[in-house]
């Protein structure tokens, strides 16, 4: 039997990463722009952008953006899928941001090599314990452990706090909780599991700074942990991705499959945002409408040792 996992300790991420909130947004593709990585780092957290379809000029200019928001002591991150990597621009982005993360694929020592010679660190997504030792084998400075409660796209098959704990015995690096965090208790059962920091996604959505059609902000309000679902409706042109949504937005793209929309609807979106993908953890029972970022980070500022 593996001997119990040993209580996380924040001060482990702060330091590592040079923020003061062991907070980290979740890489939320079309939603983690500027603005909320921006707001999440100055509030004392770990903002994050979203790298994907972006070149390296547009990696570069969405640094600068967030960096400005967020302040000389904001730290703000970039976060790449490799199914899609784009190498010049996670190459770019490693030479501006302090943290580069990958999510969905391999742990490769070559991506590793190259955020550490850009002057990054590297953060590494995982859903399992022996993905976890691959990431740190390779050269990962921490880990984020995603457990199946998350929201968006689900690497892991298993709850989160007994992979924390399961990993926290293997691995020795900083820890990150992914999934289904969406209170101050929630956190501290985390860090209590093992956990360094935790990584929060859907209540970021409810914030001010993030790009979310209205319609998606009363759809995650109204809905609660057991309205979200894990279905892979909304897998085109990325097969056997698993993703949890809210349950309604799969009924509804079912009923009329030209209306379904794989893109999370933003501010922008003219289409029928109820087709389209609502992204949504089991945290979603936790959103009880608008919020700002900084509200978020300092409730669980307030919770976390």
């Amino acid at each position: 039997m593996a001997p119990p996992a040993v209580p996380g300790d924040p001060s482990r991420f702060t330091v590592l990463v040079g923020c003061t909130v062991p907070v980290q947004l979740a890489v939320m593709g079309g939603v983690s722009t500027a603005t909320l990585a921006g707001a999440v780092a100055a509030a004392g957290g770990l903002g994050m952008l979203a790298g994907v379809a972006l070149g390296p000029a547009q990696v570069r200019d969405e640094i600068t953006a967030a960096s400005a928001l967020a302040g000389a002591s904001g730290r703000v991150g970039v976060g790449f899928l490799v199914p899609f990597l784009d190498v010049a621009a996670f190459e770019a982005a490693a030479a501006a941001a302090p943290l580069v993360e990958c999510f969905w694929g391999d742990p490769d020592r070559d991506l590793a090599a190259r955020a550490h010679a850009g002057g990054a660190l590297l953060s590494w997504q995982v859903g399992s314990v022996d993905e976890a030792l691959a990431a740190v084998d390779v050269g990962a400075d921490l880990v984020v452990v995603q457990g199946v409660e998350a929201g968006g796209h689900v690497r892991a098959r298993e709850p989160l706090l007994g992979l924390v704990e399961a990993v926290r015995t293997r691995v020795d690096v900083p820890l990150v909780a992914s999934g289904g965090i969406g209170t101050g208790a929630q956190a501290v059962a985390a860090v209590s599991a093992g956990a360094d920091a935790v990584r929060v996604g859907t209540r970021f959505l409810a914030a001010a700074e993030a790009d979310v059609h209205p319609d998606y902000l009363a759809a995650l309000t109204d809905a609660g942990a057991d309205d979200t679902v894990v279905t892979e409706a909304f897998s085109a042109g990325w097969p056997d991705a698993p993703h949890r949504v809210l349950r309604s937005c799969v009924a509804a793209s079912d009923a009329d499959p030209a209306t379904r929309s794989v893109f999370p609807p933003v501010r922008a979106f003219t289409g029928d945002t109820a087709a389209a993908a609502l992204y949504a953890g089991t945290s979603v029972a936790a959103v009880d409408g608008a919020t700002t970022a900084a509200a978020v980070v300092a409730e669980f500022r307030d919770a976390l040792p």
